[in-house]
């Protein structure tokens, strides 16, 4: 089964944990027998599910629990424990310094996905403001070169390669070397795969190796070999000094979860997971936030830092009309662009907590995509001042029917616009203003969630305005019932402008995905 169908399995047996009326060793029992079922029907290795099965009878001894534990919370607590342990390989991968010049040499298997993963890889660090540039050293697969380049094209990331030159060695030293020379914070190195694990794939890798000397060499592994992953990863492990794994194709096989279980019991780090085809589908691997993520509970730390990458604050315009309360057409716009910079919707509402898998289904990211780029160039016809405005000048029919013209939509289109702009600006008038919660939140309180991703510590929660504070702030916003709904309404697309009304309402037809995106221009030598 895919990851998304394991983990609605798995969350499907702690929900039936939950609606229980007595919690005793029949109940866990029941539970660990649906979830080894999961694991194991995701080509997980028996002995591992036997051994995580175990650890959590251990930790769960109905005898020793006192009658006031909350039972429940016990167990579900130590499964997700035990399941964060089975992908945990204990180790934590390389990571690339802004400001010096690292190297990154990737190798793996013929048709692993390992020139995809480099430009993945390369757009990634690309985004956290780094100058990245790639080398295809691959002179053995015909139309090597060709894919990168066109990959790099697409995602804007400086590209270098050589169809005269059959040295892969070579081409290594020239490329890196130019990357070098104009002052690369990061240079991805795409070597030769091989059908099979042969002695020239090792031998080839460790002249580029000595040639080029990387910081960091990553093995991509196909997800759909399973637990084979792991004979597989200790032969490279043994031949070639592996910094970190990236293992490929988790989005629709039924091996994924054997995969990342297999390489982490070698104890071998995974730095990422390829979840797709697109240059953003390429998901950064930690234990704790990968579980979460997959029971639908959401992965904080991975939205943060999303958000934190597209360098939001950066608007001070914007920053200061919401705080103010005030929320112009401008504002929207950059909204609508920030949302279409951070890649597909459906990864990032994966982030959110109480986004099962099952809320995940029917979203449609090229309807989304289509009515993004279409509000856009809404946004594109309009005039400085209208843009400026809260959106009441287009009360004037003459107005809505010029911009209509100018982006070549009709003019409900943009009255369903200027509809969602107004819903929206209610919430902002709720939020900001002298009033609203933003006036009680202390402004270093973003700064230390920056800091610290991965958990809200009691001081920032206080700057915030404590539980009650946060409690309030959801409540403006139609509670986490209302929020919920939003979010699986988002996903589902489509809709007119009218029915359901408010933030959901808006937020269901504004919203989408983008995959493929980069920045920056190539270039290539021939």
């Amino acid at each position: 089964m895919v990851l998304n169908e394991l983990g609605a399995r798995i969350n499907g047996a702690l929900q039936a944990l939950s609606r229980a009326s007595v919690i005793d060793e029949k109940a866990v029992d029941a539970l660990l027998r649906e979830v080894c079922s999961a694991l194991l029907e995701s080509d997980v290795n028996v002995m591992l599910v036997q051994k995580m099965r175990q650890n959590v009878k251990k930790r769960v001894n109905m005898d020793e629990l006192a009658s006031s534990t909350n039972k429940r919370k016990v167990v579900q607590n130590a499964v997700f424990e035990e399941l964060c342990g089975l992908v945990d390989p204990g180790v934590q991968p390389w990571k690339p310094q802004k400001g010096k010049q690292n190297v990154i040499m990737f190798v793996g298997l013929q048709g692993s996905g390992k020139t995809t993963s480099c430009t993945k890889l390369a757009v990634h660090y690309k985004r956290k403001g780094m100058k990245v540039g790639l080398v295809c050293a691959d002179t053995f697969r015909a139309g090597a070169f060709d894919q990168l380049k066109q990959n790099a094209s697409r995602a804007h990331v400086p590209f270098y390669g050589d169809y005269s030159e059959t040295d892969p060695v070579q081409i290594a030293i020239e490329g890196v070397a130019q990357f070098k020379k104009s002052k690369f914070d990061l240079i991805i190195v795409d070597t030769s795969g091989r059908h099979k694990q042969e002695a020239e794939l090792f031998a080839e890798m460790e002249q580029i190796a000595a040639a080029v000397k990387p910081n960091n060499t990553i093995f991509v592994m196909d997800g759909t070999i399973g637990q084979a992953a792991d004979s597989q990863a200790r032969a490279f492990k043994e031949s070639v000094d592996i910094g970190s794994i990236i293992i490929t194709k988790m989005d629709g096989h039924a091996k994924g979860g054997g995969a990342i279980s297999a390489v982490a019991a070698t104890g071998s780090p995974i730095e990422f997971i390829g979840t797709g085809e697109h240059v953003h589908d390429l998901d950064k691997f930690s234990a704790r936030p990968f579980i979460s993520k997959l029971l639908g509970m959401g992965d904080i730390s991975g939205l943060v830092e999303t958000v934190q990458d597209m360098h939001i604050e950066k608007n001070e315009d914007m920053m200061k009309n919401l705080a103010k309360g005030v929320f112009t057409l401008k504002d929207m716009r950059d909204q609508l662009q920030t949302i279409m910079n951070m890649g597909p919707l459906n990864k990032i509402m994966g982030m959110m907590p109480g986004m099962s898998p099952d809320m995940m289904k029917g979203f449609d990211a090229d309807e989304s995509t289509r009515r993004l780029r279409s509000y856009m160039c809404v946004f594109d016809s309009m005039t400085e001042a209208e843009l400026n405005s809260d959106g009441k000048v287009f009360e004037e029919e003459s107005r809505l029917r010029r911009v209509a013209r100018g982006a070549g939509v009709r003019p409900v289109e943009i009255q369903a616009l200027l509809y969602q702009h107004k819903q929206f600006g209610q919430i902002v008038k709720k939020m900001g203003g002298p009033k609203g919660m933003l006036s009680k939140m202390n402004p270093n309180a973003m700064q230390q969630m920056a800091k610290n991703p991965g958990a809200i510590n009691p001081n920032m929660l206080k700057q915030m305005g404590g539980m009650g504070g946060m409690q309030k702030m959801i409540q403006q916003m139609g509670g986490m019932g209302g929020v919920q709904n939003m979010m699986q309404q988002m996903m589902g697309g489509g809709g007119g402008a009218g029915g359901m009304g408010g933030l959901q309402d808006m937020m269901q037809q504004m919203m989408g995905g983008m995959g493929g995106m980069g920045g920056g221009m190539g270039r290539g030598r021939r």
